[in-house]
Formats: structure tokens, C-alpha cells, sequence
């Protein structure tokens, strides 16, 4: 296991949070569970959704600045090549880093036959000023029930990065709201989440 979360295999943290599930469903008494993740957080819950029985247990899964086709890190994966023995290195010592370049056979595998699954609502919040997913579109999901939002269309003024969309970003903040309960959902502007 790796020192830092992140860093290991991501069908392993699916597992992690395949056993997570189980246990909040246990505890609460819910039939299922809606997820928030960003980044390989809000990408990483699809493999448990495909792949591990998770479907039958989610909601919703909305995912912030995810790589859910992975990301080229602004064209820097694409050097990997040109430095012998760097690429070798990425999949041994960061597995999880190299699972998320586009590409890669965890991302391929992720995506063949489609980008969802029947019975779960998705939404991905991305940020045109994404520096880490790029280009900040492979984060969009195609398929029913599905909602891509830039955070840009809703506030023109907001300039959260990859960071700040998932850690202080207000109109972030409002849209997850929406996702999670979309039969109250409210409107998103600049002036709706000030204050």
C-alpha cells in the first residue's frame, strides 16, 4: 500500500469502497447510497459500479473534475515515452497515476461498451481551468442519465482550478446540492452562491 491514498491500483480503492458501501448501507438502514468524489475520487466509483455489483447500491454518483477518460496532464503524458524507464516506474511505484492516463488499459477497460450503467444518475462538475484533468471534457460521461456542467456556464467569473473545485468552490458546492436532490434543485448563477 502506498504511503499516499491515491497512489495505489484504483481497482483496489474500488474494492475499498465496495466494502464502504456495504457497511454505511448497514448501518443507516438505506437501500442505497448516493457518492461524491473528486477527481480519481469521482472517476474511481465507476469501476465499482461496473464492476463490482456497486449499481445495485448507487443512487447517484457525482463526480468533481473527474478523469473519467483519462488525462494527457497537459500533454506531458505523452513525453512518458522519450524518458526510458519512466513509464516503468509510473505503473510500479504509482500504479494509480498511471491507471488515470488516457489511454491507459484501467481507463480503456473502464469505458469499453459504454460510460454508465442502467439505474444510476450521474453528474460530472468540471472547470475549464483544469490544469490536472485534461482536457477538462474527458471528464464528461456520455449515456443516459447523465449531466456534464461546467462551472463556467453557471458563473462566468469563476476561475477554480482543479483544487479549487473540489475543495472551496461555492458554485461547485451548489450544483452537487442539485444533483443530490434534483427535485428541489434551485437555479446556479454567480449571484445564487454569494454571501
Amino acid at each position: 500500500m502506498p504511503f499516499f491514498n491515491g497512489l495505489g491500483p484504483i481497482d483496489k480503492s474500488a474494492e475499498q469502497l465496495d466494502t464502504y458501501v456495504d457497511r454505511v448501507l448497514a448501518a443507516t438502514g438505506a437501500a442505497e447510497a448516493d457518492l461524491v468524489g473528486h477527481s480519481q475520487g469521482g472517476m474511481m466509483p465507476r469501476y465499482y459500479l461496473k464492476f463490482l455489483g456497486g449499481a445495485d447500491k448507487v443512487n447517484a454518483l457525482v463526480g468533481i473534475a473527474p478523469d473519467n477518460h483519462g488525462t494527457t496532464l497537459l500533454g506531458l503524458t505523452k513525453l512518458l515515452p522519450y524518458f526510458p524507464g519512466a513509464e516503468d516506474l509510473l505503473n510500479a511505484k504509482t500504479p494509480g497515476l498511471a491507471d488515470q492516463v488516457a489511454g491507459s488499459p484501467f481507463i480503456t477497460r473502464l469505458n469499453a461498451g459504454g460510460d454508465t450503467v442502467p439505474g444510476v444518475r450521474y453528474t460530472v462538475i468540471a472547470t475549464q481551468y483544469d490544469e490536472v484533468v485534461t482536457p477538462y471534457r474527458s471528464g464528461f460521461l456520455s449515456g443516459p442519465n447523465v449531466t456534464n456542467v461546467v462551472i463556467q456556464d453557471k458563473c462566468a467569473l469563476d476561475l477554480s482550478e482543479h483544487v479549487a473545485i473540489g475543495t472551496v468552490d461555492r458554485v461547485t458546492f451548489h450544483e452537487v446540492t442539485n444533483a443530490l436532490d434534483p427535485a428541489h434543485a434551485t437555479p446556479t448563477t454567480c449571484l445564487s452562491v454569494i454571501g
